[in-house]
């Protein structure tokens, strides 16, 4: 069993929680790796685009004679050595998504989750309740809870009040247990987890363990 300490909202102790070995694993940084690898890759625009020899606006009409003028030979004005000819091997829109397996996709988040426990990482709080939709609210949150440098927090369920509160901090970010990616795990120091978020985060490496 591994035991991480429960606190409230001013970092007030309120018990523990025990998370079962059999849910955590030391196996899989392949598996991070190739989901990092995948979800970067996913989220590239892929809009760099270029115009060959054959897009570039220009007659056939060859410059200037093969010989006698002491130049190099030229066929076309839209040649790649010319300015404003065509690009050679240039890019043009693509798609860099990659497909990861569900298997390896789950292994990864088990992996990454487990590193965080064993790093001290992850912080539980018992609830998590935002009154304001403002920005010095969650700065409060987060120096009573002793993470100024930034943190992931992890809910049940998101609320307008909490996402309005942490959307201007740039080293925070808060979103549900169900939808956390592996991405979201490493990017950040520290993941703070409600009693509820944990739940249904146990749920997920439950399922992970058994695929």
């Amino acid at each position: 069993m591994s035991k991480l300490s429960v606190c409230d909202m001013k970092g007030v102790p309120a018990g523990d929680i025990e998370i079962p070995d059999g849910l955590l694993t030391k196996k899989g940084n392949q598996a991070v790796h190739d989901v990092v690898v995948a979800y970067q890759a996913g989220i590239r625009a892929g809009t760099a685009s270029t115009l060959g020899k054959g897009a570039v606006a220009g007659s056939n009409k060859k410059p200037w004679k093969q010989k006698g003028t002491g130049r190099a030979r030229a066929g076309f004005r839209q040649s790649p050595v010319w300015r404003g000819g065509g690009v050679a091997h240039g890019p043009h829109p693509r798609s860099y998504e990659k497909k990861v397996p569900l298997k390896v996709a789950r292994l990864a988040f088990r992996s990454a989750f487990s590193d965080l426990i064993r790093e001290n990482r992850v912080r539980v709080v018992d609830q998590l309740a935002v009154t304001e939709p403002k920005t010095k609210v969650a700065i409060a949150l987060l120096k009573s809870l002793g993470l100024e440098r930034g943190a992931l927090i992890l809910v049940d369920k998101l609320d307008k009040n909490l996402i309005c509160a942490v959307r201007n901090l740039s080293n925070v970010e808060a979103t549900t247990a169900r939808e956390v990616s592996t991405f979201q795990l490493l990017r950040y120091p520290v993941t703070v987890v409600t009693r509820a978020a944990m739940d249904k985060i146990c749920a997920r490496l439950e399922v992970g363990r058994k695929s």
